[in-house]
């Protein structure tokens, strides 16, 4: 689902993909979400994830590339958040249900509500996928 922005509010990318994901597939995955909400990259001013990706190469390589900070949340930290897309696959693997939109709503320190894209899914030809949610973040 996404939602419309006000390009006069910075927004952070809740990101999350499978282990070994390429920078490539990310990135795609990353502009399909800006479209849909009809932002560019300059209106991103961070990422968040889940700190068991906090060694992924492809993921830091993107935010290296785009010059993002990213923030890392324990599993625990993200179960917290109440998402629009709880995920039982995501929490047999990582103890969360959600780690893209609740990496971005935790960052943002808002809600679902202001979430303007729901996460993404992005499968890249190797078969890994990417995921990318993008919230509004709270001034």
């Amino acid at each position: 689902m996404t939602r419309g922005v006000n390009e006069k509010n910075p927004i952070v990318l809740g990101l999350g993909c499978d282990r070994g994901t390429p920078e490539e597939t990310i990135n795609i995955a990353i502009v399909q979400a800006l479209a849909a909400a009809h932002c560019g990259l300059q209106d991103v001013v961070a990422a968040a994830s889940i700190d068991k990706k906090s060694d992924e190469t492809g993921l830091l390589a993107v935010c290296e590339h785009h010059c993002w900070p990213i923030v890392f949340y324990s599993a625990a930290q993200l179960a917290k958040v109440e998402v629009p897309n709880p995920s039982a696959t995501v929490m047999k693997y990582v103890g969360t249900p959600s780690v893209s939109e609740a990496a971005a709503i935790l960052y943002a320190r808002g809600s679902m509500t202001d979430l303007i894209v729901e996460k993404q899914k992005q499968q890249g030809s190797d078969g890994k996928n990417a995921t990318v949610s993008i919230c509004r973040i709270k001034e």
